[in-house]
């Protein structure tokens, strides 16, 4: 699945997204946002998570961090990164090219506030050289995502 089920998803609900291949990898925050052009912050990492017996993919700002404290109190459990080959057998994305789009099964979707100050943002696209740059509020729209604010606080103390 992978890259052809994102094309697959953007074919089918949005057709003016094309899906950007690039020869480098953007496996990573940094050479994403190496990759095309833009600041850090810009690239939507997606993370897959679980909370209790909910395996969710939260999507926030590159360089933003996950507070806990706020992930518990939005959710009620602690939060659990899946390992590689869970984030696989779920997404059916490779680590380093996971995104909510052309999921094989429906995941829940949140998206972090940290995306709002962006008019445009580059998430994976199923492979670890493939994204899309796309509003954030049109992301939400067609993952059927929520908004959520678990990100830790950039002026304040570190969350446990």
């Amino acid at each position: 699945m992978t890259l052809s089920s994102v094309k697959a998803f953007f074919a089918a609900k949005a057709p003016d997204i094309d899906v950007i291949v690039t020869q480098e990898s953007s496996a990573t925050v940094a050479l994403a946002a190496q990759a095309h052009g833009v600041d850090p912050d810009q690239i939507a990492k997606s993370i897959c998570l679980r909370a209790g017996d909910e395996i969710m993919v939260v999507v926030m700002a590159g360089t933003a961090r996950l507070d806990n404290k706020k992930f518990r109190a939005r959710f009620g459990a602690k939060p659990r990164m899946l390992g590689g080959d869970e984030v696989v057998e779920v997404t059916s994305h490779p680590v380093g090219g996971v995104c909510p789009f052309g999921l094989p099964t429906p995941l829940p979707v949140y998206c972090d506030i940290t995306l709002q100050r962006f008019a445009e943002v580059v998430p994976a696209a199923g492979a670890i050289n493939a994204a899309v740059r796309i509003d954030p509020l049109r992301m939400v729209d067609l993952t059927g995502g929520i908004w959520i604010d678990v990100a830790q606080d950039p002026t304040g103390p570190a969350a446990d």
